[in-house]
């Protein structure tokens, strides 16, 4: 038996055995055949009604197409930046409200914690952008799309960095206590600290879905990398090379973030803790 530390995967399921594998790389086997033959059939139909000709992908051999998509990539990543700054601060908040021995403040922490994951990130766009303007809150295109997409995150963020405070064991908290700290210094000294580490690499995964989320800056009019890609096609009438190529865009993003999410979660060797606080 391993000593180590479990991760959820050594948890939740059993190694499996050679029948087990064996199964398994049948499936495997016939499921990428599958796939590969629809992406045959898709591509040979694309190729029928004249969507691989020249003509829809010679603008990307030109510099200012490139520049005009990387301005547009820019957009995206100061939003997507921005949004996971500030759905940080909220949720540390309401990790805060939802942990409090406040009766009042965890209630009203809990309700929207729940409101913010319920909630669809393109209604709270539409809060923004159609109803915030008519009581005299106009803001700029980039908090247009910057601040529903924070709201939207912040309650996931919460639940994430209470399971992280959640995870530290009491006892550490038990004993500072009984060396005459009070409940502040214990929490972001000790506590706070080591729950974070926790967290990281769950952290980063939001970070993959706010960027997601960004992509809505359409409804706002932001200059982001969707945006852009959709003035491209309206200029040149390529929508399947523009799609494409923006769709390989944010993959290699999300790849890289993902894989920034795995090594975190490695270095930080965070173990499996069951139980609540």
């Amino acid at each position: 038996m391993r000593t180590g530390a479990a991760s959820i995967r050594d948890v939740l399921y059993e190694p499996p055995g050679p029948k087990a594998r064996r199964r398994i790389a049948v499936a495997t086997a016939i499921s990428l055949a599958a796939v590969a033959a629809v992406i045959v059939m898709i591509i040979r139909q694309f190729y029928v009604n004249g969507q691989l000709d020249a003509k829809y992908w010679e603008l990307f051999t030109r510099y200012t197409t490139w520049r005009f998509l990387g301005s547009g990539l820019v957009g995206t990543i100061e939003a997507a930046l921005a949004s996971g700054v500030l759905a940080f601060a909220l949720g540390m908040a309401l990790m805060l409200g939802r942990i409090s021995k406040n009766r009042a403040a965890r209630g009203i922490s809990i309700a929207l914690i729940e409101f913010t994951r319920g909630v669809p990130t393109l209604l709270f766009i539409y809060f923004f952008f159609l109803i915030a303007p008519q009581f005299g809150l106009k803001l700029p295109a980039f908090w247009k799309i910057t601040a529903p997409v924070a709201i939207s995150a912040a309650g996931v963020v919460a639940e994430a960095l209470r399971s992280g405070v959640n995870a530290v064991p009491k006892g550490q908290t038990e004993a500072a206590l009984s060396l005459g700290m009070r409940d502040g210094s214990v929490f972001f000294k000790i506590v706070f600290p080591q729950a974070i580490r926790y967290v990281i690499p769950a952290l980063i995964s939001e970070l993959v879905i706010v960027l997601k989320d960004t992509t809505f800056a359409y409804v706002v009019n932001y200059a982001d990398l969707m945006q852009n890609a959709k003035v491209l096609i309206s200029n040149y009438d390529a929508l399947l090379s523009v799609y494409l190529v923006t769709a390989v865009i944010y993959i290699l993003i999300n790849y890289v973030l993902n894989q920034i999410s795995v090594a975190a979660a490695r270095r930080t060797k965070t173990p499996v803790k069951i139980g609540t606080r």
